[in-house]
């Protein structure tokens, strides 16, 4: 029987352990996550106008059906290689696991120097996406979307501030470094108008607040 998650919530709990965690941390951005540059704000916005305004079908979500972390080349899989392109100095070993660098987590501005710390963020959650559609999808698809390199759905950021965001779509939850929103929003919008995904009306609402300060 496949194994069914429930939608993740933030909660006080959560919000307080990834404040916790970058506690101590270094606080120069030495490194910066190399997301391909998602559209512009303009572009962005005529996307989001296109999309499909729909209830979220939570019908439930199996993450298996998402197989990600693929190999890509190598030894290499889909984190290894983001964890490279992400980090700055990366070194790796024969098995393509990074061994040392540095990585800046442009969602919090924390700064990190072991690989362990760092979630890899599907920016569009699994789960938000089969909310919005993908649960029609063959697993084809839904594999290439969890190990999407091409669009900007895929960055390293502090692990806890992974977990706390869950599946949230920005109507409940945007990083907390204001400086990213932009960027953060703008790829949402381009990664939904690709795979031709919906979006509920508080999303689309929060969507374009957003959009409009960019």
């Amino acid at each position: 029987m496949p194994r069914f998650y429930a939608r993740r919530r933030l909660s006080v709990a959560a919000a307080a352990a990834a404040l916790i965690s970058s506690v101590g941390l270094f606080n120069a951005p030495t490194a910066s996550a190399a997301l391909p540059t998602p559209v512009s704000a303009a572009t962005a916005r005529t996307y989001l106008a296109s999309l499909t305004v729909a209830p979220e079908d939570r019908t439930g979500y199996d993450r298996d059906l998402f197989p990600h972390w693929i190999t890509q080349s190598g030894a290499c899989n889909t984190r290894e290689v983001v964890l490279k392109r992400d980090g700055t100095n990366v070194q790796q070993d024969s098995s393509c696991a990074a061994t040392s660098g540095s990585w800046y987590s442009v969602y919090d501005g924390a700064t990190w120097t072991a690989a362990s710390d760092l979630d890899i963020d599907h920016l569009v959650p699994l789960a938000e996406a089969w909310d919005s559609g993908a649960g029609a999808w063959t697993t084809s698809r839904r594999q290439s979307f969890a190990n999407d390199l091409t669009r900007p759905q895929l960055i390293a950021v502090t692990d806890n501030v992974n977990q706390a965001k869950g599946d949230q779509d920005p109507a409940t939850w945007m990083p907390s470094r204001t400086a990213y929103r932009c960027t953060y929003v703008r790829a949402w919008v381009q990664v939904k108008y690709y795979y031709g995904l919906s979006v509920d009306s508080a999303e689309k609402s929060a969507l374009q607040n957003h959009l409009a300060s960019c």
